[in-house]
């Protein structure tokens, strides 16, 4: 069976066996798209937020919060400072309902793992850790942005105050490449630009890779290395063999990333006081 069929294989058995194909999802009287949207609803939520956070289209989340509205378990408002944003909010009666899926869900998991042994359940546990950080990683995007925006800013930017605040000597943020120099890659998540990556030209047949971020809310999926293989590729796709980069000594986590995907440590090629170690390698 190809891996195709084995995880279409998986995600039958997994709806079946926790009953996501049934209108009374865990025994309540309610199907899994508005439980789900209780639970997102938490503590109150944006109305554009809910829709980018779960996938949904505006007129399918609308019948949603309307059907939830009609049971009295959601109100849906202007916000007070901004009345062109909608929020919804969940009642006293919506926060009960909560608390009893909650409840449900957990003897829910409960009894799934109640017949494995100790050990099986830490492996079972740590295989779905697992497959959630692949999925995570499979479905960021990776967008080609001009270096010159906002969001391409906002990024370099953030990067520039965690290194100020990890290097002994701390980061002059002027020392950004300015824009105009850059091709630069921007990864997405969920709507939220989550982490950035570029190139610039360093000769007629070098690129140097620089300002290789990853977000907080990114880190631990993978997505460091994802990035310098996406825009290792751009670089040998626009005609580059050879591509360098360099870092400072303190981000050994980047310096392990670069070795391990197949750099070698080569002299110093700039006057940078952040560039401690410089790599290079073929281009993919």
């Amino acid at each position: 069976m190809d891996q195709i069929e084995l995880v279409r294989e998986f995600n039958r058995y997994y709806t079946r066996r926790v009953g996501v194909l049934t209108d009374q999802y865990l025994g309540q009287h309610r199907p899994l798209g508005e439980a789900r949207l209780l639970f997102e609803i938490g503590a109150g939520a944006e109305v554009r937020d809910l829709r980018t956070r779960l996938g949904l289209d505006s007129g399918y989340l609308s019948r949603l919060l309307r059907s939830l509205e009609g049971e009295g378990l959601v109100r849906v408002g202007a916000q007070p400072d901004d009345r062109r944003v909608r929020v919804a909010e969940l009642t006293d009666a919506g926060v009960q309902e909560l608390a009893e899926l909650d409840a449900r869900s957990r003897r829910a998991v409960d009894a799934l793992l109640r017949p494995l042994t100790p050990a099986q359940r830490e492996r079972l546990v740590a295989a779905q850790g697992q497959v959630w950080r692949l999925l995570r990683l499979a479905a960021v995007d990776i967008r080609r942005v001009d270096d010159a925006s906002g969001v391409a800013r906002n990024c370099l930017l953030t990067y520039a105050a965690e290194l100020e605040d990890r290097f002994p000597e701390g980061y002059d943020a002027s020392t950004l490449t300015p824009p105009g120099q850059l091709a630069l890659l921007v990864a997405w998540e969920d709507g939220e630009a989550v982490g950035c990556v570029a190139w610039r030209r360093l000769g007629p047949k070098a690129a140097e890779v620089r300002h290789l971020w990853v977000g907080p809310r990114a880190r631990g999926i993978g997505l460091g290395r994802r990035l310098l293989q996406e825009i290792e590729a751009d670089a040998a796709a626009h005609g580059f063999t050879t591509i360098r980069l360099a870092t400072h000594r303190a981000l050994t986590e980047a310096i392990e990333l670069y070795r391990s995907s197949g750099y070698r440590e080569i002299a110093p090629y700039d006057g940078s006081p952040y560039n401690q170690l410089a790599f290079e390698k073929g281009a993919a």
